[in-house]
């Protein structure tokens, strides 16, 4: 009888270690899980508050392009502050990948709700029809133009 009782103990024992230990790597598990999901909604939460318009109009080309330079009016009509400077755009040119030269603030200190930017890029065009993709924080705008 006593050995029935001593295994029935050890097996008992046993479980019970086991169930701490999975408990144990669960609880992290949710946790790294929980502060990756944490982390990654405060992206989205940005990317969501974040609104572009390119105002420039593409009925009027050479207010877009002239001789080598391209220059692009863009608006914050986001909920977000934005950053005003070259490295906070990716812009693609007919699919190719242009740095901007410059972006100023047009009204105002900061490139806030309701605020204008001025874009400029210096890439050479060839007549004819042309793309320009602008991204800031995840939001892409396109502008369709033609030079001549």
């Amino acid at each position: 009888m006593a050995s029935v009782s001593s295994s029935t103990l050890i097996i008992f024992i046993a479980s019970i270690l086991v169930a701490a230990s999975v408990a144990g790597t669960m609880t992290n598990g949710v946790q790294r899980l929980s502060g990756a999901l944490g982390d990654r909604s405060v992206d989205v939460s940005d990317e969501i508050r974040t609104d572009v318009e390119v105002i420039s109009d593409p009925g009027s080309p050479s207010a877009i392009y002239d001789n080598g330079t391209i220059t692009l009016l863009v608006k914050n009509t986001g909920s977000n502050t934005l950053p005003a400077r070259p490295g906070a755009f990716d812009v693609l040119v007919d699919g190719q990948y242009v740095v901007p030269s410059n972006v100023t603030v047009l009204d105002g200190e900061s490139w806030q709700t309701g605020h204008v930017v001025r874009v400029t890029l210096e890439q050479n065009l060839t007549a004819g029809d042309h793309r320009i993709a602008v991204t800031v924080n995840g939001d892409e705008e396109l502008l369709e133009f033609r030079t001549s």
